[in-house]
């Protein structure tokens, strides 16, 4: 299994642009063996300590392996909308990983 793990972070004021996004992205996965593990959107209440940017959103995605990661991210419908993407986010921290 190959694993995505996600630190979102979105512009001031552009959250509704992110989830009109994230409304296309996240069905499109299943189409490429990725199941979305997790989708967190977290609080200050809810750290116990960071030294970073509080993230908007934290996903973990789990892909039967990497190429199938890399046709995601090329498929021709989620691209139609990744205006939607970069009007909204800020940047992204991704991390990639294998199940050990």
């Amino acid at each position: 299994m190959f694993f995505i793990t996600q630190l979102i972070y979105i512009k001031d004021g552009e959250e509704n642009v992110f989830n009109q996004f994230e409304d296309i992205a996240i069905p499109i996965i299943s189409k490429y063996n990725g199941r979305l593990l997790l989708r967190v959107r977290p609080t200050e209440n809810t750290f116990i300590t960071y030294n970073i940017d509080r993230p908007y959103e934290i996903h973990l995605v789990e892909f039967d392996n990497e190429q199938d990661f890399k046709n995601f991210t090329k498929d021709e419908e989620r691209k139609q909308f990744l205006h939607l993407k970069e009007q909204s986010i800020k940047s992204v921290v991704l991390i990639k990983g294998t199940n050990v």
